[in-house]
């Protein structure tokens, strides 16, 4: 038994400057920004989903959360008795924080590393379809909003609870030398890519602190000239490129990084890998990419 969570649904980022934000988003990015309950908080639209990044004013820069989807009020109440078995502490929503998320129920909890992760049914659509500001058409439905690699202390204690508590299932796998991470020399780190659904992974971890909270979040869309057209905002905003375009071995996802105002990198991509778990077998990759991604930013 484990929960049955469907998708990423939402991220929500803690910022000292909220306009920053939403430059970024609506110029860089090219997000549709949306409405909200609370007048201080930026959302921001990709799809049919009232909002998929919402920025909230905060005293750091980092991330604050992320929501994961399960199907109903049935399969959130059987993750609550999961995570309870499991000894994992949640708390219930509250009032105000369902209406500002506008979802019928939520609970929270934190990984064994501190990454805060919510747990959601119910989500609100809008009648209005969503205009983007360059005509970009993003990649959800049941993929849903993206991925997140999110930083860990220790790869082996991830795996586990992120497969064995939260039901993920590993997708593939990619070892790096352990004294990258400060470990002995000699020794081997793992870093882990793990699927709900069709999309090769929805979330990923790397054993690394960062005070960011995030490592980064990926973003795709339907059409390469999109990955293009966004690729030359980068450069005409002055947006820090965190690495160029390149096509990774593991979810064949052409892409290229750009570093987000909250300190950790936007992934903008197309063409990933969609897999069937019912053939699918999980491997080590050998490379990062098949070409290109220089994380120097081609400097």
């Amino acid at each position: 038994m484990s929960i049955d969570i469907r998708s990423m649904g939402y991220v929500r980022v803690a910022s000292t400057d909220p306009e920053q934000w939403r430059h970024f988003a609506t110029k860089v990015l090219g997000l549709a920004e949306g409405r909200g309950p609370h007048p201080d908080h930026l959302y921001f639209r990709i799809d049919a989903v009232s909002a998929r990044l919402v920025v909230v004013p905060a005293d750091v820069d980092q991330l604050a959360c992320t929501g994961w989807e399960v199907a109903d009020h049935r399969a959130l109440q059987a993750a609550r008795e999961h995570l309870k078995e499991a000894g994992v502490a949640y708390e219930e929503g509250t009032a105000e924080e369902l209406d500002e998320r506008r979802v019928q129920e939520l609970v929270r909890f934190e990984d064994p590393f501190g990454n805060v992760f919510e747990l959601f049914h119910g989500i609100t659509y809008e009648s209005r379809p969503v205009v983007t500001p360059y005509g970009a058409r993003f990649v959800t439905g049941d993929q849903g909003m993206g991925h997140i690699v999110v930083p860990v202390d220790d790869d082996v204690e991830a795996l586990r609870f992120y497969s064995e508590v939260l039901g993920f299932r590993l997708r593939d796998s990619m070892s790096m030398p352990g004294e990258f991470v400060g470990k002995e020399p000699g020794s081997k780190v793992w870093l882990r890519f793990l699927g709900v659904n069709p999309r090769h992974h929805s979330l990923a971890f790397l054993p690394m602190p960062n005070p960011a909270r995030c490592v980064h979040i990926m973003l795709e869309v339907e059409e390469l000239d999109d990955v293009g057209r966004a690729l030359e905002r980068v450069r005409k905003h002055g947006a820090p490129l965190s690495a160029t375009l390149g096509r990774h071995m593991n979810d064949e996802m052409v892409s290229f990084y750009v570093r987000s105002p909250g300190g950790f990198d936007i992934e903008f991509g197309t063409d990933g890998l969609q897999v069937d778990d019912a053939r699918w077998v999980a491997r080590e990759s050998t490379a990062v990419s098949y070409w290109g991604h220089d994380f120097s930013g081609g400097q």
